[in-house]
């Protein structure tokens, strides 16, 4: 899996057997539909969506997909999320178990909502 050279992000998703390119596709899928203003990008050699600044990454490991909203982002769905390893900004989602899509859906949202307030007092 060479995935480090990747400058979109249907590059980086080719970089993976098929079983990890479906997950992939899905999560894309599912960000997608939630912030359909955001950007797609790569950064940190990772598939990102930007709104106004980075609004959350993602990323295939060996055993895990790592999805990384910020602290805000982990902060705000604690309770949801405490039954997956993470870290401040990070949580980690096993792939021998089902995406939490709909979790992932209701993060990248509040994600969203976010970004657009920071924007708004921006200006």
């Amino acid at each position: 899996m060479v995935t480090t050279n990747a400058t979109t992000i249907d590059e980086y998703i080719a970089g993976f057997p098929d079983n990890i390119q479906q997950i992939l596709n899905q999560i894309r899928a599912t960000i997608k539909e939630a912030a359909p203003e955001a950007q797609e990008a790569i950064k940190y050699a990772m598939p990102t969506f930007v709104l106004n600044g980075n609004l959350v990454h993602f990323a295939a490991f060996k055993n895990h997909i790592g999805f990384y909203p910020a602290p805000v982002g982990i902060e705000a769905f604690k309770e949801q999320l405490s039954g997956y390893k993470g870290a401040k900004g990070s949580v980690q989602f096993p792939l021998d178990k089902p995406m939490p899509l709909k979790l992932i859906t209701d993060i990248v949202k509040f994600r969203v909502k976010e970004a657009l307030a920071q924007a708004k007092k921006k200006k």
